[in-house]
């Protein structure tokens, strides 16, 4: 099991344009900052007290430490911004920008991450809440980018094409991968017909973007949110679930009321595309500021290939 974890930004490190922007928008003066660990972005993410007694959780990024994240952080503002009351997530307050920096401002959720490895009392109030979500969000209730537009699905392609060039070096990839790697590539092709859909996902959920409070299941981190099937978020969560001590995916998924309706093939070809994601991304030079993130996938990776010779019943 790899631990999430990221080297984050002190919030006295964040540039004082963004810092006084906060104030000014929180209407007061930060008195307390504390940096929360997990994740994978490398940038600043803060619970900030004022002293008016106002809370806030504040999350800020330049390229300097990732040249993408400042754009992933206004992809997100901007579905945060749409989000329906209705949805468990946080409430954004306000952002700003400074010198390609991005800040975004949420209401401070008083929660917890999921105890890893997960236990089944937690694991159960996720699988109920996705139950919701899924209904609240089909169909969307915001226009968003098709998952097709968002994601470039083509890892198994790679693979085979660089292979074939002799140009890619398949050393590390599972024996029944490398078996199978055209099939795989075949398989994968068709996966934006068989992720379409009309829900609302939220394409990235894992423990670290998940906040328990007393009553309320909490989903965060909305930047990669677009629209497929219903079943996506829990055929994307279901390889970090039997990576962190869970039960194995198919297991939670055919289980899942979400996933009752869902055509067995589409779901087959979706998990192919999503494995060879991993198996691509994994293989990739660790990306600038975030260094845990290729072990991760290379684990999560091992997982849904595993899950996909099940289903697919290939030997």
């Amino acid at each position: 099991m790899t631990p999430v974890v990221t080297g984050r930004l002190p919030w006295a490190q964040v540039p004082s344009a963004l810092r006084r922007a906060a104030e000014r928008q929180l209407g007061g003066a930060v008195t307390e900052a504390v940096t929360q660990p997990g994740g994978f972005s490398p940038g600043a993410a803060v619970r900030l007290r004022l002293d008016t007694g106002r809370r806030a959780f504040a999350k800020a990024v330049g390229p300097e430490l990732n040249p993408d994240s400042p754009g992933i952080y206004r992809a997100e503002a901007r579905i945060a911004a749409a989000l329906p009351a209705r949805v468990p997530a946080p409430r954004l307050l306000g952002t700003a920008e400074a010198d390609g920096w991005v800040l975004l401002l949420f209401e401070d959720i008083d929660g917890a991450r999921p105890a890893q490895p997960w236990r089944q009392p937690e694991l159960a109030r996720v699988l109920a809440a996705l139950t919701d979500l899924a209904s609240s969000l089909t169909p969307s209730p915001l226009d968003a980018p098709a998952i097709a537009d968002t994601q470039s699905f083509a890892g198994w392609r790679e693979l085979l094409a660089g292979a074939a060039r002799g140009a890619g070096d398949l050393t590390g990839l599972g024996r029944w991968a490398r078996d199978h790697l055209a099939d795989l590539a075949e398989l994968e092709a068709g996966w934006p017909a068989a992720a379409h859909g009309t829900a609302l996902v939220h394409a990235d959920l894992r423990a670290d973007n998940i906040l328990l409070t007393g009553d309320r299941v909490v989903f965060v981190d909305w930047p990669w949110a677009c629209i497929a099937a219903p079943w996506i978020d829990l055929l994307f969560l279901a390889p970090s679930v039997a990576l962190q001590g869970g039960p194995l995916p198919e297991e939670l998924f055919t289980s899942h009321p979400v996933a009752r309706d869902a055509d067995p093939a589409a779901v087959t070809t979706v998990l192919a595309a999503l494995a060879g994601y991993f198996a691509a991304q994994s293989r990739l030079p660790d990306p600038p500021g975030i260094p845990a993130v290729r072990a991760f996938q290379a684990d999560q990776g091992a997982v849904a290939a595993d899950w996909l010779a099940l289903r697919t019943g290939w030997r």
